[in-house]
């Protein structure tokens, strides 16, 4: 079974250094981790990534919602230019009205950062239609991953429907588990097989409190028992 790309969501310096020290792939900086997560400042993507070799995802977005308007996707232009500049892996981003995506905002916010990949954020979760929205992000080569929960129900359902959406949009994108992992949902989908990449935030910290610090020892954990089930 493939190894399984873990990716840790962080707020801080420090978080990134303990979700290194964890043995993450990928870091997702943001600020406002209990509003969905929203741009982090120019500073500390810079700081991150002058000290942490991982590559790195930046979320660019201005609401907690799913919704933007054109002073909005002016701000998120400037932002993805910037962290464009500096180097990044990737942003994360995603725009959804009335259960479809909204593909005009989205395409504005990635000219100004033209080659570098974007993970389409929950926006896909308010979709009405997943499967033809997968079909229709096939088609532009900057997204190279999806970002969702599987939708509601148990871990055993939300895997099957992350299944099925792996299956849907091919080998160039991946399907990234994120929202409501916790250790249990780990464990299944990570020795299931049903993504090849899981979206620690909550489970990346002790107590599981949203605003804590990333664990090191939690991010290890769950890093150790991916490997173990992909060696199986």
């Amino acid at each position: 079974m493939p190894r399984v790309l873990i990716e840790v969501i962080v707020q801080t310096l420090d978080d990134a250094r303990a979700a290194a020290e964890g043995g993450a792939d990928r870091i997702e900086i943001v600020r406002a981790i209990r509003s969905g997560g929203l741009t982090p400042p120019l500073t500390l993507v810079t700081a991150i990534a002058a000290e942490i070799s991982l590559p790195l995802r930046v979320m660019v977005r201005e609401n907690s919602g799913y919704e933007t308007d054109p002073r909005e996707v002016r701000a998120l232009q400037r932002a993805a230019a910037d962290f464009a500049g500096v180097g990044v892996d990737g942003l994360v981003a995603g725009f959804a009205k009335a259960g479809k995506p909204s593909l005009a905002d989205l395409s504005v916010v990635l000219e100004a950062a033209p080659g570098v990949p974007l993970t389409f954020h929950r926006a896909f979760d308010a979709l009405s239609d997943p499967l033809g929205a997968i079909d229709m992000f096939a088609g532009i080569p900057q997204i190279d991953s999806i970002l969702t929960s599987g939708g509601e129900g148990t871990a055993m359902e939300r895997c099957a429907r992350l299944r099925t959406y792996s299956a849907r949009v091919g080998a160039r994108v991946a399907i990234m588990a994120g929202a409501g992992v916790d250790d249990e949902a780990f464990a299944l989908f990570a020795k299931a097989g049903c993504v090849r990449a899981i979206h620690l935030g909550r489970a990346a910290r002790d107590g599981r409190n949203p605003e804590g610090p990333v664990s090191a020892v939690r991010v290890r954990r769950l890093r150790d028992l991916a490997d173990l089930y992909a060696s199986s």
